[in-house]
């Protein structure tokens, strides 16, 4: 028997299908519209009357256009974080599966394929839903860059595998804040010093973080990684913090990935 379980939602009592949510996802991932519309193997005015649905159906508007792209906004992410998890709560058969935040994306992408583990899945997304996802036995191992959030998983077992720094961009009092890595670390170094600041937005996209004349704290590793050299106002050795692996019970597949993290030297 072949059963399988497909995600819809119901919002403000009108129905958005799957293939709309899938829509919607698409764009979340790829920061264009056009981009989705390649992935989804649709027309980009297809994909327009699928975002437009779901509009229609929330009564605001889900997706914010910028030079860089197009992003969700607040509604948007909101629908798009539920269609998320319940997929993969419809999942009838999922494989081993881990989390990380697009801080660490690459590397687990690269041990994840230099070991070879097959059906491994990776989830990308922020501290808070990894957690979750730990929470609801829909993963089996995160990576939590902020240490803070440490205090709110107890009830799991902890490895650190490394530290980060973070590059602080001090382009005056008004800040953007990224919503990936130890941005809670970040500015209760502000409160530490007594400076004044005001957060005026928050962004998931990192091409909007750096394009948007604010002040803003961003890991050294993620511009590393891409080649981006920024100049910090501080040494980033003053934000350094820890980034921990985060496990349910000390698996094979769960051993070799941790082992392999700490051997990369972060």
């Amino acid at each position: 028997m072949d059963i399988t379980v497909r995600n819809s939602q119901t919002i403000n009592g009108k129905t958005v299908t799957t293939r709309q949510l899938e829509a919607l996802l698409a764009v979340q991932e790829t920061g264009s519209q056009t981009a989705a519309a390649r992935k989804l193997g649709i027309s980009v005015p297809v994909l327009h009357k699928y975002i437009r649905s779901i509009e229609d159906a929330a009564g605001e508007p889900i997706l914010r256009t910028t030079p860089a792209g197009s992003v969700l906004t607040e509604q948007g992410l909101r629908v798009a974080e539920l269609a998320r998890s319940m997929d993969h709560r419809c999942e009838t058969d999922r494989g081993f599966t881990v989390c990380c935040s697009p801080v660490t994306e690459d590397l687990m992408m690269s041990v994840i394929s230099s070991l070879k583990i097959p059906g491994a899945n990776i989830v990308v997304s922020d501290d808070e839903y990894n957690i979750r996802m730990m929470r609801e036995d829909r993963a089996d191992l995160a990576i939590i860059d902020d240490p803070l959030y440490l205090f709110d998983a107890e009830e799991f077992q902890m490895e650190e595998i490394g530290y980060m720094g973070m590059v602080f961009v001090d382009n005056g009092p008004s800040f953007i804040r990224y919503k990936y890595g130890a941005q809670r670390v970040a500015f209760m170094f502000l409160d530490s010093e007594d400076r004044e600041y005001t957060i005026e937005s928050e962004t998931f996209s990192l091409p909007e973080l750096l394009g948007s004349n604010k002040s803003f704290f961003v890991d050294e590793f993620l511009l590393t990684r891409r080649n981006l050299r920024l100049k910090s106002a501080v040494d980033p050795k003053m934000l350094r913090h820890a980034i921990t692996a985060i496990y349910r019970e000390e698996s094979k597949n769960v051993s070799r990935i941790v082992k392999a993290l700490i051997s990369r030297n972060l």
